[in-house]
């Protein structure tokens, strides 16, 4: 009876290993992935001034900076500009924490890209102010420091800064009336 006992016992353990490695082999595979992260891009706002690039993604936070020439919170990055200026991302108060979570890093990293509709952007650049509804034209002008379309309207900004609206070959023969309207809208 031992013997038998034996036998039962080990036929057992090689039909219940033979169980589970059937039941790991059709067990599907589900991968963890992190949630997505909800960056603030539907606007980008940039800044050369005194050697640094100052990059935003929130009007409020840009406005007080045009007003105030500082940020409440920021992030710098020393010497890490195209050409070795020191880049200066403006914060809002809830990305002061991880600011490498926030929009302004991720589109100036390239992580992120602006919303394909309904965008707006502003750079500042010698005493011209480059408006623009499209995030394509905005990182086109970033790469090449030019607009190839645009509508220009000397002495028009707040401070008598030239401005001028950024357009592509899709809307180069027309005014940017729209575009003109949320401009003023937004300094008034």
């Amino acid at each position: 009876m031992k013997k038998t006992s034996f036998v039962v016992v080990m036929l057992s353990l090689v039909l219940a290993s033979c169980v589970t490695k059937q039941a790991v082999e059709k067990t599907a595979v589900v991968p963890v992935t992190k949630p997505a992260v909800a960056y603030n891009v539907n606007d980008y706002y940039v800044v050369y001034q005194d050697g640094r690039i100052y990059a935003f993604d929130d009007f409020k936070v840009y406005q007080d900076f045009l007003e105030l020439g500082e940020t409440t919170f920021r992030f710098t990055r020393i010497a890490a500009g195209p050409k070795g200026e020191t880049v200066v991302f403006g914060l809002r108060k809830v990305d002061k924490k991880k600011p490498m979570e926030s929009g302004v890093v991720n589109l100036y990293d390239g992580k992120a890209e602006g919303i394909p509709v309904g965008f707006y952007g502003e750079v500042v650049k010698d005493g011209r102010v480059y408006i623009f509804s499209e995030w394509a034209d905005l990182q086109s002008f970033i790469k090449v420091g030019e607009a190839t379309f645009r509508y220009t309207d000397i002495g028009a900004g707040p401070k008598g800064e030239t401005l001028v609206y950024v357009l592509n070959k899709s809307n180069k023969k027309k005014k940017p009336v729209a575009l003109m309207a949320i401009y003023k809208a937004k300094h008034r």
